[in-house]
C-alpha cells in the first residue's frame, strides 16, 4: 500500500476521488460548515450512528463528497486505543468485500501520534491477505491511502514511522504464515540476505560446519533429526559512528517445532510453523530501519533449524555441551527452543552489545499466563526494562514485566550436567528464562515470550507480525544516545 498524509486545511477541503473515505468520529465532534460535517451532523441527530465502539453507519454516494461510499465509525477518546482499533477493524471489514483501491481516512481533530499508528497498523492488518502458496490469488485490493489531518505538521514523524511498521510487520507475517516447507533455514537465511541489498544493512550466513567451529553444541543438538541443514544468520544495520556499541536481537527461528522424540500432540501441531516468529520479527525490524535509515548500530540474530524426530534426534536425558561449555541436560526435547537461543545468546556476548533482546515463542505457560494480549518480558536491567515497557505504550505492542527471581532457577538442577534444560510445569514462562539467563552474560538482556502475541487460532488463524513495533520503538528511542 501507499500511504500519503494531508492537511485538512478548512471545512471546504477538496478531498480527491476515492473508492471508500472512512471517518472515526469521536465524542469531541462539534459541526461546522462542511459538507462532511453536515453528514455526520444529520447522522447523528437521526440516531443512525450508536455511540458504541465500533458501531458504522455505510453511506453510499454521499451529497457534497467526491468518494463513492462514506463509512461513519464510532471511535472513543483518542487515549482510548483499544477502542480505535476496533473501529477502524469494523470500517475494514466491512467494506473489504466491495474490493476498494483508494481509501481516504480522515480525522476531523488531529489524533496523537499513537492514535495515528493505532489507526493505520489497524488498517494494514484488516485489509492483509496471505497470498503466497494459492492458486487462486484475492490479494488486498486497498493500494492507496490518503489520511487527511487538521495539522500534519505534529504527526510527520508519527506517520513516517508507522509506514515503516507496517512495512515490517507484513514483511514478519509473510514468513510467519509460509507453510514449513516454504520457509525453511535456508529460505530465512535468503530473505536476510535479500533485506541486505538495502542500504547501512549486510549480512552473514553461517552453515552446519561454521556452527560446529564456534562450538555450538546445544544448537546443532536440536537440528540433528532433521535433513534440513541449520542456518545461523547475523544482520547488521550500521548507521552509527564506527565504535558504537550496537543493540543485539536474538529471534527464535525454529521453522518447525514437531517436539522431537517429545512428540507434540497431532491437534493444531501445523500451528507450530509459526514458531519461527521471533526469527521473523527480526527481519521485520531490519526492513523498518532500512525504511527509516535511523543512526543507529543493531546486530540481528537468529539461529534456525527444524525440530523434528528421527534416528540422529536428540533424546530425553542427553546431555549436550554448548558455546558457553556449560552442559545441559536434555530433560524434554519440545523445549527446544531454549537450546538454540542459549548458544545465540553467547555468541552475541562476541558484539560487545550496549543490550541483547531475545524474541522467542518459548512456552505455553506464557499463554496461560498473559494470554494474546501483552507480550511477557523478562530483565534485571532497570533502564532496559523502562524502555521496553514505555516503547510497549508507545506503539501499543503491549507487554508485562515478570519476575526473575533465583529461587525459580532451582528446578533447572541437575545431577548430571551444569543444568536442565527444563524444571517442570510451575511457572514454565519464568524458569524458561531463568535458563537463558545463564548464558545472557553480563551485559543489559531481555527476554521477550511471544508465544501469546505472535499468532492468532481459529478461524482467525494466522501471524501477527508482533513485536516488531515494540522493538521499533525500543531501538527508536536510543537514537542520539549511542555509546561505544
Amino acid at each position: 500500500m501507499n500511504f500519503e498524509l494531508l492537511p485538512l486545511r478548512s471545512a471546504n477541503t477538496a478531498y480527491p476521488p476515492c473508492d471508500v473515505m472512512l471517518v472515526p468520529v469521536t465524542p469531541a465532534f462539534t459541526p461546522d460548515r462542511s459538507p462532511l460535517s453536515n453528514v455526520i451532523d444529520q447522522a447523528l441527530q437521526q440516531g443512525l450512528l450508536p455511540t458504541d465502539p465500533g458501531s458504522l453507519h455505510d453511506i453510499c454516494r454521499p451529497a457534497g463528497t467526491p468518494c463513492q461510499r462514506l463509512v461513519l465509525v464510532r471511535a472513543g477518546l483518542p487515549t482510548q486505543f483499544a477502542e480505535i482499533r476496533q473501529a477502524i477493524n469494523a470500517a475494514v471489514t466491512l467494506v473489504k468485500p466491495s474490493k476498494p483501491k483508494h481509501v481516504v481516512l480522515t480525522f476531523l481533530q488531529t489524533p496523537t501520534p499513537t492514535t495515528l499508528r493505532v489507526a493505520l497498523t489497524a488498517l494494514a492488518d484488516a485489509s492483509y491477505v496471505y497470498t503466497t502458496t494459492k492458486t487462486k490469488q484475492d490479494p488486498r485490493s486497498i493500494q492507496r491511502v490518503t489520511v487527511f489531518v487538521p495539522d500534519c505538521a505534529p504527526l510527520a514523524d508519527a506517520f513516517e514511522h508507522s509506514v515503516a511498521v507496517i512495512s515490517g510487520v507484513e514483511l514478519a507475517k509473510e514468513w510467519a504464515n509460509r507453510p514449513p516447507n516454504f520457509a525453511t533455514p535456508s529460505h530465512l537465511a535468503q530473505a536476510a540476505t535479500d533485506l541486505a541489498q538495502s542500504p547501512f544493512i549486510t549480512c552473514d550466513v553461517l552453515g552446519p560446519k561454521d556452527v560446529a567451529r564456534l562450538g555450538m553444541g546445544a544448537f546443532m543438538a536440536v537440528a540433528r533429526g532433521s535433513a534440513e541443514p541449520l542456518r545461523l544468520i547475523v544482520l547488521h544495520y550500521h548507521r552509527a559512528p564506527k565504535n558504537t556499541a550496537p543493540v543485539v536481537l536474538v529471534g527464535k527461528g525454529i521453522t518447525f517445532d514437531s517436539g522431537g522424540i517429545c512428540l507434540k500432540p497431532a491437534a493444531d501441531m501445523d500451528e507450530m510453523k509459526f514458531d519461527m516468529s521471533g526469527a521473523a520479527s527480526v527481519l521485520g525490524v531490519f526492513k523498518a530501519l532500512a525504511d527509516l535509515t535511523p543512526t543507529l548500530h543493531v546486530v540481528g540474530i537468529i539461529p534456525t533449524c527444524e525440530n523434528l524426530p528421527g534416528g540422529r534426534a536428540i533424546k530425553p536425558g542427553d546431555v549436550v555441551t554448548s558455546m558457553s561449555g556449560q552442559t545441559i541436560e536434555v530433560l524434554n526435547t519440545d523445549a527446544e527452543g531454549r537450546l538454540i537461543l542459549c548458544d545465540a545468546l553467547t555468541y552475541a556476548q562476541g558484539f560487545k552489545p550496549r543490550a541483547v533482546i531475545d524474541i522467542a515463542t518459548l512456552t505455553g505457560a506464557c499463554v496461560i499466563a498473559l494470554g494474546a494480549v501483552r507480550s511477557a518480558f523478562f530483565s534485571r536491567d532497570a533502564a532496559l526494562a523502562t524502555a521496553l515497557l514505555q516503547a510497549s505504550e508507545t506503539s501499543q505492542d503491549l507487554c508485562w514485566p515478570m519476575p526473575l527471581d533465583d529461587e525459580y532457577a532451582e528446578g533447572l538442577k541437575s545431577n548430571f550436567a551444569d543444568t536442565a534444560n527444563v524444571a517442570g510445569r510451575p511457572a514454565g514462562a519464568i524458569t524458561a528464562a531463568k535458563f537463558l539467563q545463564k548464558f545472557a552474560g553480563q551485559c543489559p538482556w531481555a527476554h521477550l515470550d511471544i508465544a501469546g502475541t505472535a499468532w492468532k487460532t481459529g478461524p482467525a488463524k494466522g501471524a501477527t507480525g508482533r513485536p516488531v513495533g515494540l522493538l521499533l520503538d525500543y531501538l527508536l528511542s536510543l537514537k542520539g544516545t549511542e555509546r561505544s
